[in-house]
């Protein structure tokens, strides 16, 4: 079985190619894919070439971990059905190519341990069900306080702003330096930076993936605040020492969602408590994919760039 699917063969060298696929076992699904988004964090520092070593990575790959379709075949282990709707958060099944993320491709095949069923209505938006994992991991749990600043007004940015007012906490205050990014937001503020003088925040989430806002940010904590690094950074991270030890600085990095994170938010978005309206600024036909990703990776104004799969053969 063949399909057609991204493939990055090095730095800003994609393209759609055909690839084989590894054949099925009792436990596994084949997935045909409608939608798949590209992550403007890890994604990008692949196809820029600047992702620092990482498990499982290396050329030839493809890319794609937030991925919607529809199972065309079902092991006899696996509990679905043919036509079930599923989030893939990628696949590992190509022969002469890594699938460190996978679900950039037509069809894909995965163990059905890693597939969750959504609702049959959803669309293009059950894409984000990753990302929105991504914020309920960093948020949720013991000892871990909601965000009083958010800095970063992207699609990470946004989704932590909604579940800290899901959750019924006060509404953060968002920064983001590109005015064309501080439109669409649903019940909070967004600011320009220097137009804050507040110094005291307890919480502050960065979204952004920019290190070199670390020393700002522990002169904008509370003593004992707490900084939370929720992007993926490819350089080192330092800070002036003394600053932080006046502020007793404590600084708390999100690791990757679980199964439980991604049932919590689909039941919050099926049950309408979080919406993921206005997240997806951008739709391609996968067989753009070449200009998709530059897009998604260059043009500030695309917040969320979605490959359309359902034309590919």
């Amino acid at each position: 079985m063949q399909t057609a699917a991204v493939l990055l063969k090095g730095p800003k060298d994609l393209d759609v190619d055909i690839l084989t696929l590894n054949a099925p076992g009792p436990a596994d699904l084949v997935v045909e894919i409608a939608h798949s988004g590209i992550s403007t964090g890890t994604e990008k520092l692949f196809w820029s070439g600047e992702m620092p070593p990482f498990p499982g990575m290396g050329y030839p790959l493809v890319p794609g971990y937030e991925a919607v379709g529809e199972v065309v075949e079902a092991g006899t282990l696996t509990g679905f059905k043919t036509g079930d709707r599923v989030f893939v958060p990628g696949a590992n099944c190509y022969e002469g190519a890594f699938g460190l993320f996978g679900g950039a491709a037509r069809r894909i095949v995965t163990d059905s341990e890693r597939v969750t069923r959504i609702d049959a209505g959803h669309g293009p938006e059950g894409a984000l069900l990753a990302l929105a994992a991504t914020a309920r991991h960093a948020m949720a749990g013991m000892n871990k306080a909601v965000p009083d600043l958010i800095i970063g007004h992207g699609v990470l940015g946004r989704l932590l702003a909604r579940l800290t007012i899901t959750a019924g906490a006060p509404a953060p205050t968002v920064w983001e330096i590109d005015p064309a990014r501080r439109d669409g937001a649903m019940g909070y503020e967004v600011i320009d930076p220097d137009a804050d003088k507040r110094r005291d925040y307890t919480s502050i989430y960065d979204a952004s993936g920019q290190g070199a806002l670390l020393n700002d940010l522990v002169g904008r904590i509370a003593k004992g605040g707490e900084i939370v690094l929720a992007g993926f950074y490819s350089e080192p991270l330092s800070f002036a020492f003394p600053p932080a030890f006046m502020k007793e600085a404590r600084f708390r990095v999100a690791a990757e969602w679980t199964r439980e994170d991604l049932a919590a938010t689909r039941g919050l978005v099926e049950g309408a408590a979080l919406s993921l309206d206005g997240l997806i600024t951008h739709t391609r036909p996968a067989a753009d994919a070449r200009a998709a990703y530059e897009q998604a990776f260059t043009d500030g104004a695309c917040l969320k760039m979605i490959l359309d799969w359902e034309r590919m053969s």
